[in-house]
């Protein structure tokens, strides 16, 4: 969430930047409601921390008195302490009560836009930022789109899906399953070549994690919530593998933090209707290697580049033509102050398919889960945190499916030969 030191300080950037996101007037009108809960929290806290004074000396006076044997002055004094503790506990009450308010309001507001990013209401007004490769590839006469390619090869079969749970659960079969399985360790091991360390994280996490890095309350209906444990399903592994670094301080000497992880995920999709469904191209349970970078503040656009370096390099190697967009500010997420999306070209489909979202947060995951750094002069700081999707492989198993098809079969591109054992799907 935002600072208040930045809504403060720097309210009219905060203001033009959330008009970029085309936010509700409401919203705005809150930022004013903040510095004033704010204010209150502070002459509270003052107020209390003068009870607390005042009670802590009267305590070591009645001591005072009653070795002095002045035993009638201490019991005086300790009726006055007696009604400064009721005092206290009344203006701990409040504290707790203004805080939690205060939260509550600054959870409501999203993530200030970079400077970089355009203005706009939604994805028609995304910017392309790059392009790579033939972005509109000639396929064969009769090129079948990837969920009839699937059935012609029985390698992933939607009706079993919708048999064993419903729809947007697919099964893998054959070389189906084994090319998942090849993407996945391709993906982690590129991803550990470039310095990041593997993890291996729970698919559940509490409500304390969901919300340490956005999910909640933002996402909440997008969630898979199981309601007897009071856990989360999680969307990504971005949510656990950032929580490692909740509540923690670090010392400058421990950055770069370079982590990656490999886990299902499960997304309601809610909403999601006709051809943006169909096939592999939303999932409810679909397969991911996340990336997360924390680091120096000074640095993180600086990651932010690299990151999408490392991203392109594996689409590259999958020889899948793609672009990257500037997404602008009414497509922004929540957290985000200047995302990145990677889209492969479906061929078949002859559309555009989101594969990866590299994005830079900023300080403000950070101020939620509390990760923060010493400087030189030993000042608190908050760390910048990244994550990317490095990649999903639904849509990259639909792009490479369609754009590799042969009319002798599926051509399994060069740098994925050796995970997958076979160099053709027939």
């Amino acid at each position: 969430m935002l600072e208040i030191s930045t809504i403060r300080e720097h309210k009219d950037r905060v203001v033009e930047g959330l008009k970029k996101r085309n936010v509700d007037t409401t919203l705005l009108e809150l930022l004013d409601t903040i510095v004033t809960t704010d204010d209150l929290r502070k002459s509270t806290q003052t107020t209390l921390d003068n009870l607390l004074s005042q009670s802590n000396k009267m305590a070591s006076e009645i001591g005072q008195l009653f070795k002095s044997g002045k035993t009638q002055e201490a019991d005086t004094l300790k009726g006055k302490v007696t009604e400064l503790k009721d005092d206290i506990k009344e203006y701990e009450n409040k504290l707790r009560s203004i805080k939690e308010s205060l939260d509550d309001m600054l959870l409501q507001i999203p993530n200030v836009p970079h400077s970089s990013v355009p203005a706009g209401k939604g994805a028609e007004d995304n910017e392309v930022y790059k392009n790579w490769g033939q972005p509109f590839p000639q396929l064969m006469d009769g090129a079948l789109p990837h969920w009839e390619l699937a059935e012609k090869y029985n390698i992933i079969s939607f009706k079993d899906g919708v048999k064993l749970t419903g729809s947007g659960f697919p099964v893998y079969k054959g070389k189906g399953a084994r090319l998942q399985r090849a993407l996945i360790n391709f993906f982690l091991d590129e991803a550990s070549k470039a310095g990041f360390n593997e993890i291996q994280p729970p698919l559940m996490v509490n409500k304390d994690s969901a919300r340490a890095t956005g999910q909640l309350p933002d996402k909440e209906g997008q969630m898979y919530y199981v309601e007897k444990d009071d856990f989360y399903l999680i969307p990504t592994a971005e949510v656990p593998v950032t929580n490692l670094y909740r509540d923690v301080i670090l010392q400058k000497s421990d950055f770069p933090i370079k982590l990656t992880g490999y886990t299902p995920c499960f997304r309601r999709e809610a909403g999601s209707y006709g051809s943006d469904v169909k096939g592999l191209n939303r999932l409810h349970q679909f397969d991911k290697v996340e990336i997360v970078w924390m680091d120096l503040p000074d640095h993180s656009y600086d990651v932010l580049m690299e990151m999408l370096k490392h991203v392109e390099g594996l689409l590259e190697k999958l020889e899948l033509p793609y672009r990257i967009l500037r997404l602008c500010g009414g497509d922004t997420g929540f957290n985000s102050a200047l995302t990145f999306d990677f889209e492969t070209w479906s061929a078949a489909q002859e559309r555009w398919l989101e594969v990866s979202s590299v994005s830079n947060f900023e300080t403000f995951q950070a101020n939620r889960m509390h990760l923060r750094f010493k400087d030189e002069d030993g000042k608190t700081r908050l760390a910048h945190t990244l994550n990317g999707s490095a990649l999903a492989l639904a849509r990259i198993v639909a792009t490479l499916l369609e754009n590799h098809q042969t009319p002798s079969g599926i051509k399994i591109p060069k740098a994925l030969v050796p995970y997958t054992g076979f160099d053709f799907i027939n």
